[in-house]
């Protein structure tokens, strides 16, 4: 991915080290960077129509208001028996050019659901992204490295630990630095479904479901989120950003963090109704349809087989 030079996000939130929460300003980045064409391929305008459309079908799906799980913690993968361990801890160089890259990658992220959003009307709220290292306290209460990168509702904010990256490129086998886009992308897909109502109907309803119930529609917001993270790379296609080999490392990752392969890994068996963030395949294929189309109105998840 071409990154280097381009604007970086203010909305960074550095929690690491002794020194508490700081908050990276704007001289965190360089200014520049170019926004997104107000044209482009596929019709990529989100329209209020096909907000309220989505989330009428998400109200409708089996007769309950859907959404994401997300009271504690966050809902991202759960890498099971994972420890910081001193090897993995990163080099001061290599957490200042991580740092970088995901305050890049965020401005891009902002670039594209700004543009969209503005389409409609509509302004979009910005999250904010926390770095920590070991733990961290959220609205939604503690997490970990092990936890995986997440998102919280409760305060819009998406909580990574970069020492993920490499568990995700060592341990997982999914390198490359447009995976490590994937994980922000799918982290701000779970922002814009808290913006347009659907993590904030599922919570509300998901107390009347069955965990089975939530499982299913776990991964069917799951998917959305995916799906949503494609639509960043198609617009990030269009800028000339995606280099030979991007897209097939963000399928990669999407395959390495399905919950079969998960499983497989860390159980040596697979058990389906467990699932709650889709198989391999289907990541990658919703993935895949959010960059194909880069239209939201692509990402219903809601209806029919996923």
């Amino acid at each position: 991915m071409r990154w280097k030079g381009r604007r970086q996000s203010s909305n960074i939130e550095d929690r690491r080290g002794r020194g508490g929460a700081r908050r990276a300003g704007p001289a965190f980045g360089r200014g520049g960077g170019l926004r997104l064409p107000t044209g482009g391929k596929s019709g990529g305008g989100i329209s209020m129509i096909v907000i309220l459309i989505i989330g009428y079908v998400v109200l409708k799906y089996l007769g309950i208001d859907p959404a994401v799980l997300l009271t504690q913690g966050g809902i991202e993968p759960r890498i099971e028996h994972v420890q910081r361990q001193n090897s993995e801890r990163l080099s001061p160089q290599r957490q200042d050019e991580m740092t970088q890259f995901v305050a890049t990658v965020l401005a891009e992220t902002e670039d594209t659901w700004n543009r969209l959003f503005s389409v409609s009307g509509v302004d979009y709220s910005e999250p904010t992204l926390v770095l920590f290292e070991g733990r961290v306290s959220s609205a939604c209460g503690f997490a970990s490295l092990a936890s995986g990168p997440f998102y919280c509702p409760s305060d819009q904010k998406i909580y990574i630990d970069l020492a993920f990256y490499d568990q995700l490129a060592n341990r997982f086998k999914a390198s490359g630095d447009f995976a490590q886009a994937y994980v922000v992308a799918h982290e701000v897909g779970h922002h814009v479904q808290n913006l347009i109502g659907v993590l904030p109907e599922f919570n509300r309803r998901r107390a009347s479901m069955s965990q089975s119930e939530q499982n299913r529609m776990s991964v069917r917001v799951e998917l959305q989120a995916d799906c949503l993270a494609g639509i960043w790379a198609h617009y990030t296609e269009e800028k000339g950003l995606i280099e030979q080999g991007d897209l097939q490392e963000a399928l990669t990752a999407a395959h390495q963090i399905g919950d079969d392969t998960l499983q497989l890994q860390t159980r040596g068996y697979v058990v389906p109704e467990s699932f709650n963030h889709g198989t391999s395949e289907q990541r990658k294929r919703w993935f895949l349809r959010g960059f194909e189309s880069g239209r939201v109105d692509a990402c219903d998840t809601f209806s029919g087989d996923v």
